[in-house]
C-alpha cells in the first residue's frame, strides 16, 4: 500500500517571483519522476485514478517542450515492473521511452536490482540510458551546466561537491533524507506521497516522485543577480486530457501485442472441471440470476472489448471467472462461458454444491470484494453501497 505522508513542515512558502521584483533571474526547471513501478498508462477501472504512467508523462513534456525548456528531466528509480513475464515487458517499453525521452538522469533503486541480471544487462545494452548509480558498472555522479547553474547530481549521500548546486538522487524515505546534510536538493523514489517540497532544517529542498506517475513534479529554480536561487514548485496531473505521440503509441502497440501473446503461450486450457459457470447456477437460482444479469458484474468482459484490453492478464482476471486456473477462464475464443464477473467470483467455486445443494457456497464479506475492488483500481468502492448495486 503507498505510504501517504503529509507533514507540517510542507514548504509553502515557494513562490514565484517575477524579474522586475528580483532582478535579472536565470531560470532551470527540474522536471522528476520517480516510483513509476512499471507504470505506462492508468486501468481506466475510475475516472478518479484515470491518472499517471510513462505515457502521458512523454505526452505532456512533448507538448510543452517550449515552455519548460531550460530542464533536466530526472527520475529517482524505482521505475521497473515487476519481475514477472508481463512486468518485464513493462519494464522493457519504460526503457524504450526513458530513452527516446532522452531522460537527462536515471536512478537505479530496489525495484531495479529485483530484475533477473542478464534481462536488464540486455535492456542496457540495447539503450543508452544515463545511469546514475553506486553499482558497479555506472557512474555514481554526474555535471551538468545549464545557464548559470553548475550542477552536481549524485546517488551517494557523501559526494557533496563544493561551490554546486548539489542534487541527491536516491530510494530512501523522507523521513531517512531528511537527516542528510549538505545537499540543495533530493530527489527521492521512496513511493511515498509529499503534499509538496519539503524544507529542512539544512536548507535542503526535499521532493519525491509521485508514485506511479500520477503527477509530474516541476520544480523551478530562479537565480537572482545575488547568486541567490528562489524555489517554486507545482504538481502537473497526468489525466486523460494528455495525449500520447505517435512514438510513445508506437512503443505500448508493441507492449501491448507482446502482452496479448502471454494469452498464447499455453495452447490449450488447463484440464480439470472446477467451475460450473453461471448456466448452471440458473437450474435453481433463475431470480437471482435476473438481477445479475442487470448489474455491471454481468457484462464486465464487455467493458474491456471497449478499450481492447481482453487479452491483458493483469485487467482480465477481475473481469472473468477463474482465469487461468483449473476449469476456469482461457480465452473468450475456448472458454466463453466463463466471461464476466460471475456467482462464482463472489461465492466461490460451486462444484460441490451442484453435486450436494446441502454443502453452501462461501458468504461474501468486504474481503471477499477487494480482491478486484482495490484502492487503485476503485477509489470509491464502499462496500455497503457497492453491496446495495449487486444485491439480490
Amino acid at each position: 500500500m503507498i505510504k501517504k505522508i503529509i507533514s507540517m513542515q510542507v514548504l509553502l512558502l515557494f513562490l514565484v517571483l517575477s524579474s522586475a521584483s528580483y532582478g535579472q533571474t536565470d531560470r532551470l526547471n527540474i522536471i522528476y519522476t520517480g516510483s513509476l513501478q512499471g507504470q505506462l498508462e492508468p486501468c481506466g477501472c475510475s475516472p478518479k485514478s484515470d491518472f499517471g504512467g510513462m505515457a502521458r508523462i512523454e505526452g505532456y513534456i512533448s507538448a510543452h517542450e517550449e515552455d519548460l525548456s531550460p530542464y533536466l528531466l530526472i527520475d529517482a528509480g524505482n521505475f521497473s515492473g515487476k519481475n514477472t513475464p508481463q512486468g518485464k515487458l513493462k519494464t522493457t517499453a519504460i526503457i524504450d521511452l526513458i530513452s527516446s525521452m532522452k531522460y537527462t538522469a536515471v536512478g537505479y533503486s530496489e525495484n531495479e536490482k529485483t530484475q533477473e541480471k542478464d534481462f536488464f544487462a540486455s535492456l542496457l545494452n540495447s539503450h543508452t540510458i544515463p545511469f546514475v548509480s553506486a553499482m558497479p558498472g555506472h557512474s555514481k555522479s554526474a555535471s551538468y551546466s545549464q545557464n548559470s547553474f553548475d550542477i552536481n547530481l549524485s546517488s551517494v549521500p557523501e559526494d557533496i561537491k563544493p561551490e554546486k548546486l548539489n542534487i541527491l538522487i536516491t530510494g530512501i524515505s523522507w523521513a531517512d533524507a531528511k537527516d542528510l546534510n549538505g545537499w540543495d536538493i533530493i530527489i527521492t523514489s521512496s513511493g511515498e506521497e509529499l503534499e509538496g517540497p519539503v524544507m529542512t532544517e539544512n536548507s535542503t529542498v526535499i521532493v519525491s516522485g509521485y508514485p506511479k506517475g500520477n503527477k509530474i513534479g516541476i520544480l523551478t529554480l530562479n537565480k537572482g543577480s545575488d547568486g541567490n536561487i528562489r524555489y517554486s514548485h507545482r504538481w502537473q496531473p497526468t489525466g486523460k486530457d494528455i495525449k500520447e505521440t505517435e512514438s510513445t503509441q508506437a512503443i505500448l502497440d508493441t507492449y501491448n501485442s507482446k502482452v496479448s501473446d502471454l494469452m498464447k503461450e499455453t495452447d490449450k486450457p488447463p484440464t480439470g472441471t472446477t467451475y460450473t459457470g453461471v448456466t448452471e447456477c440458473t437450474l435453481c437460482h433463475q431470480p437471482f440470476i435476473d438481477s445479475w444479469e442487470k448489474t455491471r458484474h454481468a457484462h464486465a468482459f464487455a467493458s474491456l472489448e471497449e478499450v481492447g484490453k481482453t487479452s491483458d492478464p493483469e485487467c482480465v482476471v477481475c473481469h472473468v471467472v477463474g482465469f487461468r486456473e483449473t476449469g476456469g477462464f482461457f480465452n473468450i475464443e475456448s472458454t466463453p462461458q466463463f466471461a464476466n464477473v460471475q456467482c462464482e467470483v463472489c461465492h466461490g467455486i460451486g462444484r460441490a454444491h451442484v453435486e450436494d445443494y446441502l454443502k453452501t457456497t462461501e458468504p461474501v464479506t468486504e474481503k471477499t470484494c477487494l480482491k478486484c475492488h482495490t484502492e487503485e483500481n476503485s477509489p470509491e468502492f464502499d462496500y455497503p453501497v457497492y453491496l446495495e448495486k449487486i444485491k439480490h
